[in-house]
């Protein structure tokens, strides 16, 4: 079930866009509305992906694992509209004057980095990839932590936010930088296992609860 979810919510956003785009519904500038959609989409993506194997050991819930690879790849999928549609529709495939603007609209560089980062992780996710590579597999996919803080930093610099003199949009990439850290964080060994025990501790406790109100339940029904 959880696993139909996943693929719903993947494609779900794909199709709001191409219906509004059909229906003439996405703003007066619908070039630039399908980029920040599927900017966004991407790194919400990307940031589930990221979620899925610290929640799995903190939670217990395994079935988290096993999507990790689906989240994944739905993030790279809306990361590739994203890029085509600002080099097909927004710049018509004129790599010279995109060259020309990586001088004014650093965002550009940041996001090809993140891209290019994030395409050999999309490659490798398939099983093949994981059994030929083994362990170098999973050292190749800790890029993610280098490309989630860098399309953020990307989200940034496209709405034109200024950390130093706190100028621009920069609600909406703290919020996301915020997450992303506390990501992060919790993938740290020693934060991870902490946690783990406390929820061990919690699920122990719980059961010690349940037994002693069951237990004079017990007594009362073996009285004669």
């Amino acid at each position: 079930m959880f696993q139909i979810i996943v693929h719903l919510g993947g494609w779900a956003p794909l199709v709001v866009i191409i219906y509004k785009f059909l229906s003439n519904d996405l703003t007066a500038n619908p070039i630039q509305a399908i980029e920040q959609r599927t900017g966004l989409t991407a790194l919400t993506f990307l940031m589930l992906s990221l979620a899925c194997t610290p929640f799995s050991s903190i939670l217990g819930w395994k079935e988290l694992t096993r999507r990790r690879k689906a989240l994944g790849n739905y993030g790279f999928m809306y990361a590739f509209i994203h890029l085509v549609t600002f080099v097909g529709l927004d710049y018509g495939f004129n790599f010279r004057s995109i060259w020309r603007d990586v001088g004014t609209k650093s965002y550009i560089l940041v996001g090809l980095l993140a891209f290019v980062l994030l395409l050999p992780i999309a490659i490798t996710s398939f099983n093949f990839w994981i059994k030929r590579l083994g362990k170098k597999w999973k050292r190749l996919h800790t890029l993610v932590y280098i490309i989630s803080p860098l399309v953020v930093f990307h989200f940034l610099l496209v709405v034109k936010g200024n950390l130093t003199r706190l100028q621009g949009d920069l609600v909406r990439p703290m919020i996301y930088g915020a997450i992303v850290l506390l990501l992060l964080i919790l993938r740290i060994p020693h934060v991870k296992k902490s946690l783990i025990r406390f929820r061990r501790w919690i699920q122990g406790s719980a059961r010690k609860v349940l037994s002693n109100l069951k237990a004079p339940k017990l007594i009362l029904f073996i009285q004669p």
